[in-house]
């Protein structure tokens, strides 16, 4: 199986709609097909991403072309089998999921000028999982971050499994596999950070 990880770029828009009109993601139900539009680098405040699939899917056109929403998508045979938003943790503060999930995440260290680059979430074809595709990307998120000059790669996973739906940022072993270690705790979620220098 030959799996290639691919940067997300405007020109790759139409392959990345595509992944979420048609591959089954968080609760199964077409309704709730989400476009990842929920961890993205634009302000959310005045704007109704929960009222229609369609409108989030515009959306994340529009924003996928103005490199609002960032990651990889994984691609075998040239079909997108997988997606992991990986975006620059100082630029996502205002977006919905950080507003509605992440209030007790510490953001002090912009203020210092450190660099974190987060991980927000993943989404894999049912018949991919299992494969080692999450593996590949947050080792292809750490492998661009350094060359992009950051200090740390952080996630959130859950503290406890929930379920598929819930724990889309990943698990807490996928990240100690990878180098990552505990750097705080909130009620419900791990904030694990890799160092990079």
């Amino acid at each position: 199986m030959n799996i290639e990880i691919r940067k997300l770029t405007p020109d790759l828009v139409d392959d990345y709609v595509h992944f979420f009109d048609t591959t089954p993601h968080a609760t199964y139900k077409d309704e709730h097909k989400c476009y990842c539009v929920w961890w993205c680098n634009d302000d959310y405040e005045g704007k109704d991403l929960t009222s229609s699939v369609a409108e989030r899917r515009d959306y994340a056109i529009q924003c996928v072309k103005g490199d609002n929403i960032q990651g990889y998508l994984a691609y075998c045979d040239d079909k997108v089998v997988g997606w992991c938003n990986a975006n620059t943790k100082s630029d996502c503060l205002k977006c919905y999921c950080w507003r509605r999930f992440m209030g007790s995440v510490p953001t002090e260290e912009s203020i210092h000028g450190i660099k974190v680059k987060s991980i927000f979430c993943f989404a894999i074809a049912p018949e991919m999982k299992r494969k080692g595709i999450a593996k590949r990307f947050v080792a292809r998120v750490c492998q661009d971050a350094v060359q992009d000059g950051f200090d740390f790669v952080e996630a959130y996973p859950n503290k406890k499994f929930i379920d598929e739906a819930e724990d889309f940022m990943g698990p807490v072993t996928l990240y100690e596999k990878s180098g990552f270690a505990v750097y705080y705790e909130t009620e419900q979620k791990l904030v694990m950070r890799k160092q990079l220098k």
